[in-house]
């Protein structure tokens, strides 16, 4: 009787353990960092970057070579993970540049401030969205770069979602074109 107790109370005592909490602590960008959807090394691109922790995959964020594909992921119905957290480069910290943007100088994105549709483009040649933990330094970034003062939530879905054209590509219009002829067939 006494070791079917203890197994019971073994039972009881697991049910009523607290979950140990995901470590969403941004991880420094290094030469194995590597962007999410391209694969490449971040460190060898221009501009700021991002980081989204998900549940169940401690200590091993997706890594993006802009911010705007960070915002997009977040954005996009189709996760198989539920995002926890997200880091973007706080482009107000000391020392960061466009060409160095800091490997440990995080904010989180929500917390961010952000310039959209500015005149720079991101280390994979799309247009960018630069965070900012300073609104000085952001709205002084606007006035050089162009572009808008904007919080996560603000950010439109466009500056994120939209396919773009790249050193004169023309093949999202060809993608388009195609994609209109397969829903004009769906709705025949």
């Amino acid at each position: 009787m006494r070791p079917l107790l203890l197994a019971l109370m073994a039972l009881v005592l697991a049910a009523c353990k607290e979950e140990a909490a995901q470590d969403t602590t941004p991880l420094p960008l290094s030469e194995t960092s590597v962007g999410h959807y391209c694969q490449m090394n971040l460190l060898e691109h221009d501009g700021p970057k991002a980081q989204a922790h998900l549940a169940g995959l401690p200590g091993a964020p997706l890594f993006f070579s802009q911010v705007r594909d960070a915002v997009a992921y977040m954005r996009m119905p189709e996760q198989s993970h539920a995002i926890l957290a997200v880091w973007v480069n706080d482009m107000s910290a000391p020392g960061a540049t466009w060409d160095t943007p800091g490997a440990t100088n995080w904010i989180a994105a929500e917390d961010a401030i952000y310039v959209v549709d500015g005149n720079v483009v991101g280390g994979m040649g799309a247009p960018e969205l630069v965070p900012f933990s300073d609104t000085q330094k952001a709205a002084e970034f606007a006035e050089a770069n162009g572009g808008q003062i904007m919080r996560l939530a603000e950010i439109p879905d466009s500056a994120v979602l939209t396919p773009v054209e790249l050193d004169g590509d023309t093949s999202n219009s060809d993608f388009e074109d195609r994609l209109r002829g397969l829903s004009r067939k769906v709705e025949e």
